[in-house]
């Protein structure tokens, strides 16, 4: 039974073992520029993680392949555009305005201005409201007493 217990607690260890980057770079800064760029790019599997954070095999895979185009010389610029061509703009978090992501990039404008007629329409609106004169809110007055009566 102890040895089932090991076994099992040996294997839940191996479960949360993280992948560990060893990449050698040519310079700090090839390193630093490698990984600025990676904490740029989405991990195409996680949700709202980027290359440097996920923990997902095809984040250390993709991570990798930005450090070698880093150390071979690539800009960023280049980099950048391989990765979008192979997972689309979902792979950037500032994809540029073009005719497929106008929507993402105008909707909340849209959304701020539409609040705004909105919210000056009802304050137009509740401004209009008349008030009752004085004889009114006496004939109102009577007529809701009469209704007491009545009930």
């Amino acid at each position: 039974m102890k040895r089932i217990i090991l076994l099992l607690f040996a294997i839940c260890s191996l479960a949360q073992a993280e992948i560990v980057d060893t990449f050698q770079f040519h310079s700090p800064e090839a390193q630093q520029r490698a990984i600025a760029l990676a904490k740029t790019l989405r991990c195409p599997q996680c949700q709202n993680q980027n290359l440097v954070e996920s923990n997902a095999a095809v984040a250390y895979d993709l991570r990798l392949e930005v450090y070698q185009m880093v150390n071979q010389g690539k800009s960023n610029d280049e980099i950048i555009a391989i990765m979008t061509d192979r997972f689309g703009n979902f792979v950037r978090y500032d994809p540029p305005f073009t005719t497929n992501t106008y929507l993402l990039w105008l909707l909340p404008l849209f959304g701020v201005i539409l609040a705004l007629v909105c919210s000056g329409f009802y304050l137009y609106k509740r401004k209009q409201t008349r008030h009752l004169s004085a004889q009114q809110q006496q004939q109102l007055q009577a007529f809701l007493q009469q209704q007491d009566h009545h009930d």
